[in-house]
């Protein structure tokens, strides 16, 4: 069974529940009875003036049956959700007047719904951009517990089942972090070993790459931050195998690890890769995707307290409901 197909099963059989904010948005609306229809969720519930929702369904030819429609703007929800944000808020200044105002926005709004449980996981994107989603997350959501960083990663499924878990490997951070601290380096191993968990199902074995293996590359600060970040996991005592710095073919060879890295735990068993920053994450994947005919699924946010994820503006039907899947799957089974 590929990734996709995967992801959809387990959603199915876990039932969550789905907000999409960006409910005028014509691709949302018909990606959300798809979902519904495909019981990938158990409820869907799309954000914007009703009028405005039933019009967008009406010219795209989808049925409203089934989905639930709440405007932010005036719904009775809307002044619990600005209490708890300006409490929330309070020591960044937030006042009353600000945070009724910010929680009448669609995307603030769906994600208080899963910040308290109404809904189980948020997508958005398909019209707004990448950090309006993350601000939305951090502000309300926040970050999981131990992490002070949101990242990304993408479920690669390769040609080769002898990479990682049957052709399957995680890549982070390749989307949001340019430039990640020791600190966040260790923060995205943490989250990344999870998404390994949800989306691969298999125990996380964590390379920590560099363009050095054990000190190869000196003292150059790009070396010295991905050894702090060992270190600092180290201290964390987490619930997954890692080894760091190590270059790439050290990490993946088991040859190459013996000589570079002998006695390394990861030795012919990664299935995580957490990349020293984002320049290398973002030109890393692309190349396996488009040099070894890799498929690259993502990229996913990882890191949140609770799941939310953000779509490419130019993403598709079938992108959002495969998003929506992956998103469900992250909220776990309850």
């Amino acid at each position: 069974m590929g990734f996709i197909e995967s992801m959809k099963e387990k959603a199915v059989a876990y039932g969550n529940r789905l907000v999409l904010p960006e409910g005028t948005e014509p691709r949302t609306v018909e990606a959300a009875r798809k979902i519904l229809d495909a019981k990938i969720a158990s409820e869907v519930t799309l954000l914007g003036e009703a009028g405005k929702v039933a019009a967008t369904a009406r010219s795209a030819g989808v049925s409203l049956d089934g989905i639930t429609v709440i405007d932010p703007a005036t719904s009775d929800l809307l002044r619990d959700f600005a209490e708890t944000y300006c409490e929330r808020r309070k020591a960044k200044g937030m006042t009353m007047e600000q945070a009724l105002v910010d929680m009448a926005g669609i995307l603030r709004f769906g994600a208080m719904m899963v910040a308290k449980g109404l809904a189980d996981s948020m997508v958005a994107g398909a019209e707004n951009t990448t950090g309006d989603v993350l601000r939305a997350g951090l502000t309300v959501i926040g970050t999981a517990p131990g992490s002070k960083t949101a990242s990304s990663c993408f479920v690669m499924q390769t040609k080769e089942s002898s990479w990682g878990v049957g052709g399957l490997m995680i890549f982070s951070d390749c989307a949001v972090i340019p430039t990640p601290s020791a600190e966040q380096l260790a923060d995205i191993a943490c989250s990344a070993a999870k998404s390994c968990r949800e989306f691969i199902g298999a125990d996380p074995v964590v390379a920590m790459l560099s363009f050095s293996t054990k000190g190869s590359g000196g003292k150059d600060e790009n070396v010295l931050r991905v050894q702090e970040a060992v270190r600092l996991l180290s201290e964390r005592k987490p619930d997954f195998v890692f080894d760091g710095e190590l270059q790439a073919d050290a990490a993946l060879v088991p040859s190459v690890t013996q000589k570079k890295a002998p006695g390394s735990p990861v030795t012919g068993k990664v299935n995580t890769l957490v990349f020293p920053d984002l320049g290398s994450g973002n030109i890393g994947y692309k190349l396996v995707q488009r040099l070894a005919g890799a498929q690259a699924f993502g990229p996913f946010l990882q890191g949140f307290a609770k799941p939310i994820s953000d779509l490419s503006r130019g993403c598709s039907v079938d992108d959002i409901v495969i998003t929506a899947a992956v998103t469900l799957v992250q909220a776990g089974k309850k």
